[in-house]
């Protein structure tokens, strides 16, 4: 059995992240030229192009591109490998990279992350925040915390605890419009879209029911926070997590309708790339997060 090249592999893999054979070549510490017979290497092996080459351009091709993944797994794997070696006899050291959704962020893992930086002062964490949900392994993070149902994949996901749901709206909204009494009576009235979210709204009821409606209103977003002050000012009803609505449930500015139905169950979770090699920097991470986010709380206001 001829052996991968595992090297040319690796520099594969360091081309597409830098988009250049030079920026590759900076980033590994070799010449241009090596970086180049890498790549002619494996395309040779492989028997088709990885890249179209233009004076000006380098663009992968669609062989290129559906291996450009795989590549950066097996380089990811074997920093992985030799990290963990080396973290078994030190302190853990080095860059995280962290995703999660924006209000959750602010109100739960950024505190969390200052918290755990003062246990470990040798390791940096770079928190992005975002609604969208990212490809970790193409972009690079080492750890994400989704909130989802999630689907069957190839991520290693860690479920940490349930998130509730709300059907919201402002006193005044309900005294002026009604409150519905069934999900079917939520198609009129008028209904905030979170972009993110893309489908019907899907409802569970008493004795088995079922029902699902398409909101439809004058506005959507792409973060629940920016719908709480339409909601506030009496403009709709929003379905949002009790994260981001429960101060404003708690001190009476919004309230709860249809609080009998229920969504499909979501809840929060751990998610990291397949491999099961991991850096003691974030295995430490990851059992932190665990261990403080099993049940997200409602955020002050």
């Amino acid at each position: 059995m001829r052996l991968p090249d595992l090297e040319a592999w690796a520099i594969f893999a360091s081309v597409v992240e830098h988009r250049s054979f030079s920026g590759a070549a900076d980033s590994i510490g070799v010449s241009k030229a090596t970086v180049s017979k890498a790549v002619t290497r494996l395309e040779a092996h492989l028997g088709q192009s990885l890249f179209h080459r233009t004076s000006r351009r380098l663009t992968l091709t669609e062989t290129g591109k559906g291996l450009a993944e795989h590549a950066a797994r097996i380089l990811a794997e074997a920093i992985a490998a030799e990290e963990a070696a080396h973290d078994a006899a030190t302190t853990p050291t080095g860059l995280v990279r962290l995703s999660a959704p924006m209000t959750l962020g602010l109100a739960i893992v950024a505190p969390l992350v200052a918290e755990f930086l003062l246990l470990h002062p040798g390791i940096e964490i770079e928190l992005i925040l975002s609604d969208a949900k990212v490809d970790i392994v193409a972009e690079g993070f080492d750890i994400a915390l989704r909130i989802a149902d999630l689907p069957d994949s190839s991520l290693r996901a860690r479920r940490l605890g349930p998130i509730a749901i709300h059907i919201v709206g402002s006193p005044e909204y309900f005294a002026r419009e009604g409150r519905p009494t069934h999900p079917a009576q939520l198609g009129e009235h008028a209904c905030f879209g979170y972009t993110n979210v893309t489908g019907p709204w899907r409802f569970f009821g008493p004795g088995g029911a079922e029902a699902a409606v398409r909101p439809r209103g004058p506005l959507s977003a792409n973060s629940g926070d920016a719908l709480l002050p339409a909601l506030r000012a009496g403009l709709g009803i929003g379905l949002l997590p009790d994260f981001i609505v429960g101060p404003d449930l708690a001190s009476g500015k919004l309230e709860v309708v249809l609080a009998d139905w229920h969504g499909p169950p979501i809840a929060l979770h751990l998610v990291t790339p397949p491999s099961a090699l991991r850096p003691a920097r974030v295995e430490a991470l990851m059992d932190f997060l665990t261990e403080k986010v099993r049940n997200p709380c409602v955020r002050e206001g």
